[in-house]
């Protein structure tokens, strides 16, 4: 059925049309493009990417390539046996303004030509915020993924991204009803925002699967499940201030000389630049090691006793899993986490980051998960149609 032969049919007699006809005929007719450029986006947009599959959807993948190139992330695409990319910008690094740019005018060629009824974009990043212009600005309806997470800090450039593309964005797919809550409060109408769970539970319960059948990583590392930590360090604000790092590491080194659980840190490179630089030496019991692939990661995170960390999605993975967590900032988009008893924001004093690490390394993940029950992309594939 075509969209011009539903229209005629309809105008004067919607009512002999039942939901179910509708529904389908929605279905076959509305385009999605999902725009992604991190390796995060990538993650929490594949359940949304397996739903538009299962329900054979009209959709494409366009990778803008902002942190790595698509040829090095087919491997995670495959990992996680999703389609390839049907478009690839390969826009690499640059100032926020150069790689904005870059990822602008991709974007709105190539949605200039594939006339999509819906953009979907998740998250913080540039390419969020490159997307949710673009698509706008040629009357391209957008949807947010996880719309409505604050940290209340603009001089985080990530705050910056979310918010505006909030405030363009003609769906906003909050993760849950703290972020319907700031973003009314934002004076959004509340017709336009869709509570649905966060898609990283979705992608958890999904991809841990994949990952416990893609081999043991923890023997890898000589590790026992249950008898180590893992730290992250990534964020500009940390690995970039020399003060700022050296307290984490002399915490990590407290925490290590206390517990004796060893401590496995994968590094980025950057991180692993600014450590030499600042003449850092790195505690006993911390293992630097180079970055994991998303499956390795996934299993190292559900296997830890304690995550310590800076980054936003360890912080709701370490919650969805039952795994205690602390968070190495000053704030946090994700307060539902310290809300319910799963982490705790401890900054980088090294003594906090000490306190904390002794009291949440028992912590019993009794808690309940608030980000959802798995089902997010299926309730956001609902909202549009």
């Amino acid at each position: 059925m075509s969209r011009t032969f539903f229209r005629e049919e309809c105008e004067g007699d919607c009512e002999n049309v039942g939901w179910g006809e509708l529904v389908k005929w929605r279905e076959l007719q509305m385009k999605i493009a999902i725009i992604l450029g991190t390796r995060p986006e990538i993650v929490k947009m594949s359940s949304i990417i397996r739903e538009c599959q299962r329900k054979k959807l009209d959709f494409f993948i366009l990778h803008t390539g902002q942190h790595y190139s698509y040829e090095m992330d087919k491997a995670f695409f495959d990992d996680l046996e999703l389609p390839s990319p049907k478009y690839n910008l390969d826009v690499g690094s640059g100032s926020h303004a150069v790689q904005t740019g870059k990822i602008m005018e991709g974007i709105e060629n190539i949605l200039m030509e594939e006339v999509p009824d819906v953009v979907l974009v998740q998250g913080d990043t540039n390419t969020v915020l490159a997307g949710a212009l673009a698509a706008s600005k040629i009357n391209v309806k957008v949807g947010h993924v996880e719309a409505g997470l604050r940290s209340y800090d603009r001089t985080m450039p990530e705050e910056i991204n979310r918010v505006v593309t909030d405030h363009i964005s003609d769906y906003l797919l909050a993760p849950t009803g703290n972020s319907k809550k700031y973003l009314l409060a934002e004076g959004i109408p509340e017709e336009k925002i869709f509570v649905t769970g966060n898609t990283v539970v979705d992608a958890v319960y999904q991809n841990l699967e994949i990952a416990r059948n893609n081999g043991d990583v923890l023997k890898k590392y000589g590790l026992t499940e249950k008898n180590y930590l893992l730290a992250t360090v990534h964020r500009a604000e940390n690995t970039d201030d020399s003060k700022r790092l050296r307290s984490i590491f002399t915490g990590f080194e407290q925490v290590y000389q206390d517990l004796g659980l060893p401590i496995l840190f994968p590094a980025h490179p950057r991180t692993v630049k600014m450590i030499k630089e600042f003449g850092l030496s790195v505690p006993g019991g911390i293992s630097i090691v180079h970055p994991l692939g998303y499956l390795d990661f996934l299993q190292l995170e559900a296997g830890a006793k304690l995550i310590l960390t800076d980054s936003g999605g360890l912080q709701e993975e370490a919650c969805i899993m039952g795994v205690p967590c602390v968070t190495l900032r000053d704030n946090t988009e994700r307060p539902e986490t310290l809300r319910v008893g799963s982490n705790l924001l401890a900054g980088v004093d090294s003594n906090r980051i000490f306190e904390y690490a002794k009291m949440m390394i028992d912590k019993e993940n009794t808690w309940d998960n608030p980000f959802g029950d798995g089902k997010a992309a299926e309730k956001i594939i609902i909202a549009l149609e």
